[in-house]
């Protein structure tokens, strides 16, 4: 079987490459022309509605609009070198502030609604916005971070706008006059300017600032997007899924459906039946909710044409629900924020089920051991990516930077995968995660692939305890399916009767939770689960000590 992205693999090298990369626009164009121009040539087309906020708008009027935000931030005497800061949901006019800033070639620094003040400190403290576009919402936290670091920023309200506190509505902003004889600017530094900084998923402490570079590396000709092209996301522009979707509909003219509510999959699937939505780019945790609600079963989602999913793993059966209910492709996407681009993607679900597929055009793979050999097809390694293109690294944080990127340009995931004869990327688990019982090292994946065999359970996260004798015993926190009765001794017993090695078996336990612990950006977070489980049953050893004293 021909299978596409075309991949050549280099036996001496132990390398998969994806071949070269053509542009879809003029290589000297940045990202906020391409988008200028195609929204001016467009003009009639719907680029945005809004199933929240319920507002449709023009390709006209979101240039229009991001032509008097830009104009606003001129006005401000804001340059290329200035940094503008972001916090908010998809509202209706965040396209307006995202494409001010392409057109005036200023990066924005993106923030996960979530995060705490701490958090939105030592991430502004290292970009020093001026500006700071933050919905209501989180409004006090922000203006508490910029005071305590004396940013001295114009804070701007997306929704929800503070009753006579000193910030500026967006609405505001839009009345600003659009500058005269209006362009976009040339790049000072080209293509190899930064266009945007987001956040790393901050599993492992507090997030990085990832710089992106303002490349056509950003865009995704794979897909085929037109006119017609009827796409959503619920991810935000912190997500470098949120930043691509976005991008697609300037660039592209596709039509971008958006909502700014918490993600409920019941809405989600009335969104789809109304707007006849075809593309859906989505992470696993909302993949899960999606096939465990009620709604699920009932829906009509014979619209979908294209359903991307990526971000972290996602159980092979929800994998499988989903894709028993389009008639489209499932595509599974593999990358890292950090290089800047899709990396690999799997067009052939039913043929290669949980790969991650093969790099694209522009990207090699290869999978190293712990000395830093490149392996060959069939064994267990990190997964390294290379795409050759300028990265600024991590912004104010070059160490970080040498960690993750190498002298050579390969990114190191700190993935554990492996590459099948056909050029198909399989991701084990994280490095770091695994589980080291007796100096016995396995990954929770092969224990979380079990549980999620389960019928009644709908996520589950499995990590390692720490016990002075045995090292490492499994524990797992699991989300049960809506209605469901399922109690942690079902779990227990599952397991036991599956996996055979006594190592495997959740020595530790086993709590049910409503949802699992999450880093800012919906990954499932290891580290945070892990202290909930504990702090649970330090509370039952409490509670017991109480009963029997």
């Amino acid at each position: 079987m021909s299978y596409m992205p075309e991949v050549t693999y280099d036996d001496e090298l132990k390398v998969w490459s994806g071949g070269e990369r053509s542009n879809c626009f003029a290589a000297h164009l940045s990202i906020g022309e391409i988008i200028y121009k195609e929204l001016e040539s467009n003009p009639k087309l719907i680029a945005q509605i809004s199933a929240t906020e319920h507002t449709r708008l023009t390709r006209e009027e979101v240039r229009l609009n991001a032509m008097r935000v830009a104009s606003y931030m001129r006005g401000l005497g804001l340059k290329q070198t200035d940094i503008v800061g972001l916090m908010a949901r998809n509202t209706t006019h965040l396209v307006a502030v995202a494409y001010a800033c392409l057109f005036n070639g200023m990066p924005f620094h993106s923030l996960n609604i979530s995060y705490e003040q701490d958090t939105i400190e030592q991430l502004f403290s290292i970009t020093k916005p001026r500006l700071i576009f933050c919905d209501g919402d989180e409004y006090e936290r922000v203006r508490a971070a910029s005071e305590k670091l004396q940013l001295q920023a114009t804070i701007i309200t997306m929704r929800k706008h503070p009753v006579g506190g000193d910030s500026l509505s967006i609405l505001d902003v839009l009345t600003t006059p659009i500058e005269a004889n209006f362009q976009p600017v040339r790049l000072q530094q080209g293509p190899d300017q930064i266009v945007a900084i987001l956040c790393s998923s901050g599993t492992t402490g507090v997030p990085k600032a990832v710089t992106i570079t303002n490349s056509q590396r950003l865009l995704v000709p794979l897909l085929r997007l037109s006119s017609n092209s009827m796409q959503y996301t619920h991810s935000t522009l912190d997500w470098i899924s949120g930043f691509i979707v976005l991008l697609h509909a300037g660039a592209f003219s596709t039509t971008n459906v958006i909502a700014d509510n918490e993600f409920d999959p019941a809405f989600m699937c009335r969104m789809i039946e109304q707007y006849k939505i075809n593309l859906v780019f989505q992470c696993p945790s909302h993949m899960a909710m999606l096939a465990n609600c009620p709604e699920f079963e009932q829906a009509d989602l014979s619209s979908i044409e294209t359903y991307i999913f990526g971000g972290s793993r996602c159980a092979l059966e929800i994998q499988q629900r989903i894709r028993s209910r389009i008639r489209g492709n499932l595509i599974f996407s593999y990358s890292i924020t950090e290089l800047n681009s899709t990396g690999t993607v799997n067009l052939y679900f039913d043929a290669k089920p949980n790969s991650v597929g093969r790099p694209v055009p522009g990207n090699k793979l290869k999978i190293i051991d712990e000395q830093g050999q490149a392996l060959g097809p069939n064994k267990v390694g990190e997964v390294c990516l290379y795409s050759g293109q300028h990265w600024s690294g991590y912004y104010g944080n070059p160490e970080e930077t040498r960690l993750i990127r190498d002298a050579q340009k390969w990114f190191h995931t700190g993935d554990l995968g492996y590459v099948d004869q056909d050029g198909f990327l399989f991701i084990e688990d994280r490095k770091k995660d695994m589980i080291k019982y007796h100096n016995i090292m396995y990954y929770p994946n092969e224990i979380e692939s079990v549980i999620s065999q389960m019928p009644d359970v709908a996520e589950v996260c499995v990590f390692g305890i720490w016990d002075a004798v045995n090292g490492d015993e499994a524990a797992a926190a699991v989300v049960k399916r809506h209605g469901s009765k399922l109690e942690a001794q079902d779990v227990l017993d599952f397991v036991n009767s599956h996996i055979s090695a006594k190592y495997k078996q959740l020595n530790a336990g086993v709590i049910i939770v409503d949802d699992l612990k999450r880093s800012g950006n919906g990954k499932t977070n290891r580290r945070a689960n892990k202290d909930h489980f504990m702090n649970v049953q330090s509370m039952k050893s409490v509670n017991l000590i109480s009963f029997n004293n």
